[in-house]
């Protein structure tokens, strides 16, 4: 079900144990090649696909396209929520379904400068409702949830980058229109950014192009089961939230 086609009086029918997903995204500078858009159109097509293939009930939020991209703003097109203002967005927005009843919500995410704010938002609400034992509130990003390399031998990368080989190859199977010369692009390697330690980090820091791994090797092929594969991991995980007996840690 989504959110933004029902009347209140029809989310006020709804069982407060159905799933409640809230897709956030990004604007940012996709590299040379790709379009700014990419994040919120890729998680969009993989929340799409995994909402029709569930096999039970969700309620699917309108996809959040503003993210925490300042990492990304020496390059224009880039727009960006203030990190703290939007740790405070995506608290009001889970907060808002709890104050409605519902009981197990996903932020589902697909822009890795939102993974921490998403995961610190959850461990907070989690603090103010912490006498509710029957919350089970999560933050995943999509990328996360399934390894690629148990379905496609091809794969370059063994991670998500960025602009990189998996989001070009996405692309090229939802809009190529839209990729502009990626066999073209040189590749730019990962690096080691101190790890384990965990870097402050700008992407002029590691990418002049804006990009991060060999979008040169992407293709639609790749991409259809790219976004197959995420998507599954989504259902996977769905599945997982629906099983929850409503109390206990273990999942």
């Amino acid at each position: 079900m989504e959110l933004a086609k029902l009347s209140w009086p029809q989310v006020d029918a709804l069982d407060r144990d159905t799933p409640v997903i809230i897709p956030v995204a990004a604007l940012e500078q996709h590299g040379r090649h790709m379009p700014v858009f990419t994040d919120s159109m890729l998680l969009g097509e993989i929340v799409r696909r995994a909402h029709e293939s569930f096999d039970g009930d969700t309620l699917l939020a309108p996809l959040m396209w503003l993210g925490n991209s300042h990492h990304h703003m020496d390059f224009p097109g880039t727009l960006s929520a203030d990190p703290r203002v939007y740790l405070d967005l995506l608290t009001g927005l889970m907060d808002n379904f709890i104050r409605h009843g519902f009981r197990r919500i996903l932020i589902l995410n697909g822009h890795g400068g939102n993974d921490v704010p998403a995961r610190q938002v959850v461990f907070e609400l989690r603090q103010r409702y912490r006498d509710r034992k029957d919350l089970l509130l999560l933050a995943a990003t999509y990328w996360h949830l399934a390894d690629p390399a148990d379905r496609l031998d091809e794969l370059r990368q063994q991670e998500m980058g960025h602009a990189c080989e998996w989001e070009t190859s996405m692309i090229l199977a939802l809009t190529p229109e839209l990729v502009h010369d990626h066999t073209a692009v040189d590749p730019v390697e990962f690096g080691n950014p101190f790890l384990p330690a965990s870097r402050g980090w700008t992407m002029s820091d590691r990418s002049g192009p804006g990009h991060v791994g060999d979008a040169a090797a992407a293709s639609a092929d790749k991409g259809e089961q790219l976004l197959q594969v995420f998507a599954d991991g989504v259902v996977a995980l769905l599945e997982r939230v629906t099983r929850w007996d409503g109390r206990s840690w273990e999942g």
